[in-house]
Protein backbone atom coordinates (compact mmCIF):
# COMPACT_ATOMS: atom_id res chain seq x y z
CA UNK A 1 0.00 0.00 0.00
CA UNK A 2 1.45 3.49 -0.90
CA UNK A 3 1.53 6.35 1.96
CA UNK A 4 0.02 9.79 1.80
CA UNK A 5 2.29 12.22 -0.04
CA UNK A 6 2.23 15.72 -0.21
CA UNK A 7 1.08 16.74 -3.93
CA UNK A 8 3.15 20.20 -4.32
CA UNK A 9 6.34 21.11 -4.15
CA UNK A 10 6.96 23.36 -0.93
CA UNK A 11 5.89 26.41 -1.33
CA UNK A 12 6.99 29.49 1.46
CA UNK A 13 4.17 31.13 3.53
CA UNK A 14 2.93 34.42 2.86
CA UNK A 15 5.22 37.02 4.86
CA UNK A 16 2.59 39.76 4.31
CA UNK A 17 -0.31 39.60 7.10
CA UNK A 18 -3.49 38.20 6.31
CA UNK A 19 -6.04 40.44 8.76
CA UNK A 20 -9.80 39.80 8.51
CA UNK A 21 -12.26 40.71 10.66
CA UNK A 22 -13.21 39.10 14.36
CA UNK A 23 -16.31 38.99 16.36
CA UNK A 24 -16.08 39.66 20.15
CA UNK A 25 -18.05 36.87 20.88
CA UNK A 26 -17.33 33.06 21.39
CA UNK A 27 -18.88 30.98 18.82
CA UNK A 28 -21.04 28.36 20.44
CA UNK A 29 -21.28 24.77 19.15
CA UNK A 30 -24.47 23.57 21.28
CA UNK A 31 -27.46 25.53 21.51
CA UNK A 32 -27.77 28.99 19.97
CA UNK A 33 -27.16 31.95 22.66
CA UNK A 34 -29.35 35.27 22.42
CA UNK A 35 -27.56 37.34 20.21
CA UNK A 36 -24.58 39.55 21.93
CA UNK A 37 -22.92 42.82 20.71
CA UNK A 38 -20.29 42.05 18.28
CA UNK A 39 -17.69 44.38 18.50
CA UNK A 40 -15.30 43.92 15.58
CA UNK A 41 -11.72 43.49 16.06
CA UNK A 42 -9.17 42.78 13.37
CA UNK A 43 -7.18 39.48 13.10
CA UNK A 44 -4.22 38.46 11.08
CA UNK A 45 -3.96 34.94 10.65
CA UNK A 46 -0.27 34.97 9.92
CA UNK A 47 0.18 36.01 13.65
CA UNK A 48 -1.60 33.34 14.91
CA UNK A 49 -0.45 30.16 12.40
CA UNK A 50 3.15 31.37 11.19
CA UNK A 51 5.61 31.84 14.48
CA UNK A 52 8.98 31.84 12.13
CA UNK A 53 7.95 33.28 8.64
CA UNK A 54 11.37 32.28 6.70
CA UNK A 55 10.92 29.03 8.00
CA UNK A 56 7.10 28.12 7.20
CA UNK A 57 6.02 26.84 3.81
CA UNK A 58 2.43 25.28 2.76
CA UNK A 59 2.08 21.67 1.12
CA UNK A 60 -1.66 20.77 0.07
CA UNK A 61 -1.98 16.58 1.07
CA UNK A 62 -3.33 13.96 -1.29
CA UNK A 63 -4.17 10.87 -0.18
CA UNK A 64 -6.33 9.82 3.36
CA UNK A 65 -3.45 7.72 5.21
CA UNK A 66 -3.21 10.88 8.17
CA UNK A 67 -7.65 10.96 8.10
CA UNK A 68 -7.65 9.50 12.11
CA UNK A 69 -5.82 12.90 12.36
CA UNK A 70 -7.80 14.66 10.88
CA UNK A 71 -5.58 15.39 7.75
CA UNK A 72 -7.82 14.87 4.73
CA UNK A 73 -7.08 14.92 1.11
CA UNK A 74 -6.94 18.43 -0.38
CA UNK A 75 -5.80 19.91 2.96
CA UNK A 76 -2.97 22.71 3.12
CA UNK A 77 -0.62 21.99 5.49
CA UNK A 78 1.76 24.74 7.19
CA UNK A 79 5.11 23.10 7.98
CA UNK A 80 7.61 24.79 10.58
CA UNK A 81 11.20 24.01 9.25
CA UNK A 82 12.47 25.90 12.89
CA UNK A 83 10.72 23.48 14.94
CA UNK A 84 13.07 20.58 16.27
CA UNK A 85 10.78 17.25 15.33
CA UNK A 86 10.11 15.25 18.51
CA UNK A 87 8.15 11.76 18.98
CA UNK A 88 4.40 12.31 18.02
CA UNK A 89 4.58 15.38 16.20
CA UNK A 90 3.46 14.95 12.50
CA UNK A 91 5.79 15.75 10.43
CA UNK A 92 6.65 15.83 6.31
CA UNK A 93 9.80 13.31 5.31
CA UNK A 94 11.41 12.82 2.45
CA UNK A 95 11.24 9.32 1.97
CA UNK A 96 12.99 7.73 -1.19
CA UNK A 97 12.87 11.25 -2.84
CA UNK A 98 8.75 11.41 -2.10
CA UNK A 99 7.59 13.77 0.43
CA UNK A 100 5.14 12.42 2.78
CA UNK A 101 3.02 13.27 5.85
CA UNK A 102 2.98 11.10 8.95
CA UNK A 103 3.58 10.85 12.82
CA UNK A 104 6.83 10.48 14.16
CA UNK A 105 7.58 7.53 16.44
CA UNK A 106 11.07 7.40 18.16
CA UNK A 107 11.97 4.75 20.45
CA UNK A 108 14.88 3.30 21.72
CA UNK A 109 17.09 5.00 19.09
CA UNK A 110 14.81 3.68 16.22
CA UNK A 111 12.53 5.88 13.74
CA UNK A 112 9.83 5.08 11.92
CA UNK A 113 7.03 6.49 10.20
CA UNK A 114 3.27 6.04 11.49
CA UNK A 115 0.02 6.71 9.18
CA UNK A 116 -3.46 7.99 11.19
CA UNK A 117 -5.22 4.80 9.38
CA UNK A 118 -5.19 1.65 10.38
CA UNK A 119 -4.80 0.09 6.37
CA UNK A 120 -1.44 1.84 5.78
CA UNK A 121 1.78 0.04 7.06
CA UNK A 122 4.20 2.16 9.55
CA UNK A 123 7.38 2.96 7.09
CA UNK A 124 10.67 1.52 8.38
CA UNK A 125 13.76 2.77 6.90
CA UNK A 126 15.90 -0.30 5.36
CA UNK A 127 19.25 -0.84 5.76
CA UNK A 128 20.77 1.70 3.68
CA UNK A 129 17.68 3.26 3.07
CA UNK A 130 17.13 7.64 4.35
CA UNK A 131 14.43 8.96 5.68
CA UNK A 132 14.99 12.87 6.17
CA UNK A 133 12.61 14.89 8.22
CA UNK A 134 11.85 17.97 6.46
CA UNK A 135 9.48 19.75 8.90
CA UNK A 136 7.07 19.56 11.35
CA UNK A 137 3.45 20.08 10.59
CA UNK A 138 1.69 23.13 13.06
CA UNK A 139 -1.40 23.65 11.44
CA UNK A 140 -4.05 22.39 9.00
CA UNK A 141 -5.93 24.52 6.86
CA UNK A 142 -9.37 22.93 5.62
CA UNK A 143 -11.50 23.91 2.76
CA UNK A 144 -15.46 22.98 3.05
CA UNK A 145 -17.05 24.67 -0.07
CA UNK A 146 -14.35 25.06 -3.07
Amino acid sequence: MTSICISTEPEPAVATPLVLPMPQAHLKAGFPSPAEDFTVNRLDLTQILVAHPHATFLMRVSGTSMQDAGIDDGDLLLIDRAIKPRHGHVVVAVVDGEYTVKYLHQRSGRVRLKAANPTFPDIIPKDGQTIEVWGVVSSCIKRFIT
